[in-house]
């Protein structure tokens, strides 16, 4: 056995640290262990905590059932969330495209907001999707106008031939006229993804005590859900 400070073999037994047998170097003072276990999670157990999130566990609980601190996975959660693009480019441009809205809650349960999404209507996956600030029907106003702009300049060029959605008067602002599409009927594809959405995020559950508590967790959530339903997996953090 040799110093790992000054490689001398002149090394002495100096009692015990964490149960284990400590040594100390003669010659230049050093203490150590003769083995030194990895410290943190393996990537098994980070990848195990996520998957738990993204199908339907809330933070809380699995800190219980795990015996790891709720802020660690959070982190996962945010580091994670951060190596994935908002959604991914549909393979063939839409032709027919679903608007709709999903209502949830960040940092209490008064202060609502909404989630707008986008679909193919003749295929699975949310191809886009932003957070807005919610405000009862029907008095959405300009700030939503102004919520919806950014997602409507992303999708805008598809040049759908028709746009379904519900009666949200943000709509005819941006949708050219005739091209809309005003009916529940015909929303059965974003309806169902934005049903999957609260199915597999414990914070967008209806009756329920989870919710985000900032936009930065609420987004970096539904990035790795989209992520995660389109590949079933997770990017491992660091």
């Amino acid at each position: 056995m040799e110093c790992p400070e000054c490689h001398s073999t002149h090394i002495r037994k100096n009692g015990h640290r964490q149960q284990k047998q400590n040594y100390i170097c003669v010659g230049c003072g050093r203490q150590f262990l003769a083995q030194y276990e990895a410290r943190g999670y393996s990537d098994d157990v980070k990848q195990l905590c996520l998957k738990m999130y993204l199908n339907g566990m809330g933070i809380r609980g699995i800190s219980r059932v795990t015996e790891i601190s709720h802020v660690t996975i959070l982190n996962w959660i945010k580091q994670s969330g951060a190596h994935v693009p908002e959604c991914y480019d549909p393979k063939q441009i839409p032709q027919v495209g679903e608007l709709d809205e999903l209502e949830t809650f960040v940092g209490s349960k008064q202060n609502k907001r909404w989630i707008w999404t986008v679909v193919d209507h003749f295929a699975p996956g949310i191809l886009g999707w932003v957070v807005g600030v919610a405000k009862l029907f029907p008095l959405w106003g300009n700030h939503s106008a102004d919520t919806f702009r950014p997602l409507w300049e992303a999708i805008s060029f598809w040049r759908c031939y028709f746009w379904v959605s519900d009666g949200n008067p943000v709509y005819p602002g941006f949708i050219p006229a005739g091209d809309q599409i005003v009916s529940k009927t015909y929303m059965t594809r974003v309806d169902g993804e934005n049903t999957r959405l609260r199915h597999y995020l414990a914070r967008l559950h209806r009756k329920t005590l989870c919710y985000s508590k900032s936009v930065e967790m609420l987004k970096h959530s539904i990035r790795l859900l989209i992520h995660y339903l389109k590949f079933r997996d997770v990017p491992i953090p660091a």
